[in-house]
């Protein structure tokens, strides 16, 4: 065990074990990998593809671990066994006729973290968190959440009002009503939500003041437009900028923020009994104050809202006008690729899943069922030869690396508590924590480019790069191995099945490999593990452990594992 567990640092260390070398190679490669997709955003758009009929034989273990890494929160052999068995589309069906798992808000109430004691603190926000994202049957619901909450993002410690973990339960309940829903429905939801007026500071908005000339805050008619639905530049529907004279042309300017800021006032808290010393108005929607909303009229995108016309209905008008918008399309449905699939969707990929968010078939705008549908059942997201293409696929974000691991061998705690904690820091845990994002632009924007890099050489972008660096790499494998040999916080993982395996390593790794990496660990790379995992001992549960552990870290640290193809 002690040799293992020798943390590997960014400096030289005088004398590290085989597996540590091995690890060590294979950090140095992640940090060298790339990710990217199937061209420019300024390309061309190709002439759309249907998708292609699912072979009838049904996908092999393998390219089922593939699509689960795509739709979940990560693979398990059971998970594994029920697509190869009612495929792809079979298995997103039986996933969005599943029932919500049990809300964060009741659980943080059956523990008893209502009491008036923790009305200013987060205690309980991340043990929610964690608990939904690696345990709950839903594993598609919680895998769209958590890509909802990176694009209407909020954060933990941007609440204010007290009763932070339950604004944060009250907005994950809500992400999570709607995953499968309707965007237009999930746009309404957020734009009333207590957390949201909260973080983007609309909550008590007022109206302008003639005689002090105090104007409305402009803080959420901004991020609903440049974040939540149109972006900052008007977009072809494959999610290229539309040019004039070959410029690009912005979405909107000042007086739309402007115009549209008008909207968003007089709503705050329903508070009719007035009491804050329970946290429930954290999620009954935010109500109208008339006299706070400013009745003249507003205008905004092309949209004339009349003067007179009450709060709710400017509010309705108002989203109405935006989601009419032509950008929301492939906006959004860009944005998801990005969570889901790839950092670098082709243009004609971006054309067919904003197609249907525009219409999925029946004459419905924004059906997110139909949207997931397809994107993950299309033919880029499918196709084995993108394995091959050098600039497909994505970094798996820290996040979910520690879900894969958590999914695949039934992490649980026992005690109902999940203590795995903020995993913010880069230099000792993740360097990421789900809804703890720093800033309402997320922990990486969608057209971030590494500087000096091939990515940005070739034209693409690698959004969650800009949250990797030598210190994060080496600070998520230090904390791989702590959780892997002794568990996250309370959480630990159940290795049972994998005991069998553990004194032959090439049984071991090739088990891991289809599991958490969907066999995409090449041969040159696995040898290099076995030859690490040789070096140990075997023949008792003990060392067998050992083995295991060892070779879990080497599988969590290899490229072919960090970037998800």
């Amino acid at each position: 065990m002690a040799e293992f567990e020798t943390t590997i640092d960014p400096a030289p260390a005088t004398a590290v074990s085989a597996t540590d070398h091995a690890a060590a190679a294979l950090l140095a490669a992640t940090l060298l990998s790339a990710c990217g997709g199937g061209g420019s955003a300024s390309s061309p758009a190709p002439t759309p593809t249907p998708v292609p009929t699912p072979p009838a034989a049904g996908p092999t273990a393998v390219e089922a671990s593939r699509f689960l890494a795509q739709a979940s929160m990560g693979a398990t052999r059971e998970q594994i066994a029920r697509v190869q068995a009612i495929g792809y589309a079979g298995w997103l069906d039986e996933q969005f006729a599943m029932a919500p798992s049990g809300s964060h808000w009741d659980w943080l109430v059956a523990k008893g973290y209502d009491a008036l004691a923790n009305k200013n603190s987060e205690t309980g926000a991340d043990p929610t968190i964690w608990r939904k994202l690696l345990s709950s049957p839903d594993t598609l619901r919680q895998r769209i959440t958590l890509a909802l909450s990176e694009i209407m993002v909020a954060s933990v410690s941007g609440f204010n009002g007290g009763w932070k973990t339950f604004s944060t339960a009250a907005y994950l309940d809500l992400l999570e009503g709607q995953a499968f829903g309707n965007y237009r429905t999930l746009m309404q939801q957020v734009s009333t939500s207590a957390p949201m007026g909260e973080y983007l500071t609309f909550r008590g908005n007022v109206k302008f003041n003639a005689t002090t000339g105090a104007m409305p805050d402009e803080n959420y008619a901004r991020e609903v437009m440049q974040l939540f639905t149109i972006g900052l530049l008007q977009l072809n529907l494959d999610g290229t900028p539309k040019l004039a004279a070959g410029a690009q042309q912005e979405t909107y300017i000042l007086d739309d923020i402007t115009g549209l800021a008008r909207v968003f006032t007089g709503w705050n808290y329903d508070l009719a009994s007035g009491d804050t010393n329970t946290p429930d108005f954290k999620r009954r929607p935010m109500t109208m104050t008339a006299s706070r909303h400013e009745t003249g009229s507003k205008v905004f995108l092309g949209t004339t809202i009349a003067a007179g016309t009450s709060g709710e209905e400017s509010l309705r008008l108002a989203l109405d006008a935006i989601f009419a918008h032509p950008n929301v399309a492939p906006f959004i449905g860009r944005q998801l690729i990005l969570r889901l699939v790839c950092s670098n969707p082709s243009a004609a990929y971006v054309t067919r899943v904003a197609g249907v968010f525009n219409n999925d078939g029946s004459g419905v705008k924004g059906n997110l069922k139909a949207v997931l549908k397809a994107i993950l059942l299309d033919d880029e997201a499918r196709n084995a030869a993108r394995l091959t293409d050098p600039a497909f696929g994505k970094q798996r974000e820290p996040v979910l690396r520690l879900a894969a691991w958590a999914r695949a061998f039934k992490a649980s705690s026992a005690a109902d508590t999940w203590t795995i904690g903020n995993t913010s820091d880069p230099a000792s845990r993740l360097g990421q924590s789900p809804v703890r994002s720093s800033s309402v632009f997320n922990f990486f924007r969608p057209g971030y480019v590494p500087p000096n890099s091939a990515v940005g050489n070739a034209g693409l972008v690698a959004p969650e790069f800009q949250i990797t660096n030598e210190s994060s790499v080496v600070g998520y494998l230090n904390y791989m191995q702590t959780v892997v040999s002794k568990g996250a916080g309370d959480v630990k993982a159940d290795y049972s099945a994998l005991l069998p395996l553990a004194d032959s390593s090439a049984a071991l790794l090739d088990e891991l490999n289809v599991v958490l990496a969907a066999g995409q660990i090449s041969s040159a790379t696995l040898a290099l593990m076995k030859g690490g995992i040789d070096t140990l001992a075997s023949g008792t549960d003990a060392a067998r452990l050992n083995r295991i552990y060892a070779a879990l870290v080497l599988v969590l640290a290899a490229p072919e594992f960090i970037i998800q193809k």
